[in-house]
Order: C-alpha cells, then structure tokens, then sequence
C-alpha cells in the first residue's frame, strides 16, 4: 500500500501505526491530510480510532480500508467521521481515487459502498434507527462487548459503574433493537461488528 501511495511524488507517508491506539496518537501528533484505517485493528478498532481521530485531529481525513461491505457497519463509520471506505479487494484499483478525494476533502465510496448505503436509506428511511439494524449508542456497544466476551449481566454492571438492574435493561434493548433472541446471536453480531476488539 505504501508503495502504491508513493507513487505520487507530492504525497508523504509520514506514519505507520500497528494497532488503533497508535494511530490516534500519531494522527495527534503529525495531523495528517488523510489518514488510512483498517477496520478490525489490536487495542482500539477502526470506528473508535475514528471518532478519537476526528475529534483530536479535525483537520485529517479518515479513510477506511476493510474486508467487510455491511450497510450497518459503512452508516457506523460514516456517522463516526469517515468520509472513504473502500473494499481490500479493491484497493489496488481505488486506493489512489479515494486518498486523492480525501485530500480534496471530497468524500469518497466505492459503488458497492454508495449503493448499500443509499438502498438503505431509500428503504429504512426515517425509520431506519428504529428496525432490528438500528445504531447502538456508545454505552450500548459497550455493554455488548462485555456480553460478548461472555460476562454475566452483574460483571458488567460491576465493570461500567452501573446497577444490575440498568445492564438488564440494556441488555434487554439492544436484543430488541437488533432482533436478536439469544447470547449466541449477539456473540455472532459483535464478532461481524467488531465489537469485540478494544
């Protein structure tokens, strides 16, 4: 990728991190134009990395670079700050468009990316945080986390500060809101969301 990148003699590649935390730090420090995340990284995924990276940096572009197309996950990072998001498998073709665009400040989606994303609002609409694949709030994400690394509710409850009787509750939610019936379907939602990953 580096290599594909420095093809262009006006662009620098000024760092490389090996986890999301790092990356947040070095987006603190160099305040990069564009800044290029994968996202299921070591000690902070790529949604957190940029919402920190946005929030410490508000002058870089974040582009994610991943294997995973869900319409959820793209609406996820897109609210989170992103403004790219392009498929591994297409990064030799895309890679150059996208940071291009990013340095331009422009957006930039696939068209596999922009078309689940527009379907999805053309179907869900203004209804969409209301069906089974509506938005977890940040709390929510962390209580499913915990969930999913096979916590009893009074852990988690015990690790977020909160009473047993809240955690319930929030399990409770996010169950409806996702539509999901057991532990094991919520496992399986957090590994695809990579809400395992701190």
């Amino acid at each position: 990728m580096r290599g594909i990148l420095e093809e262009r003699p006006e662009w620098r590649v000024v760092a490389e991190a090996v986890n999301g935390r790092e990356a947040v730090e070095l987006a603190r420090e160099f305040q990069p134009d564009v800044m290029i995340l994968d996202i299921s990284m070591p000690e902070m995924n790529g949604l957190e990395a940029t919402r920190e990276i946005v929030r410490q940096a508000p002058g870089c572009e974040v582009l994610i670079l991943t294997l995973h197309s869900s319409e959820q996950l793209a609406e996820e990072l897109l609210k989170a700050g992103a403004r790219g998001y392009i498929l591994k498998s297409d990064a030799a073709v895309e890679l150059v468009a996208a940071v291009d665009a990013l340095v331009r400040h422009a957006p930039y989606l696939t068209s596999k990316i922009a078309g689940m994303v527009l379907n999805g609002y053309l179907n869900h609409g203004a209804s969409s945080r209301s069906s089974p694949g509506a938005i977890l709030t940040p709390r929510e994400r962390q209580v499913v986390r915990l969930l999913a690394e096979g916590r009893p509710t009074k852990d988690v409850a015990q690790a977020l500060g909160i009473s047993v009787r809240t955690a319930e509750t929030h399990r409770t939610n996010i169950m409806h809101k996702l539509g999901l019936r057991s532990i094991v379907e919520l496992v399986r939602y957090a590994m695809q969301h990579n809400l395992t990953v701190e």
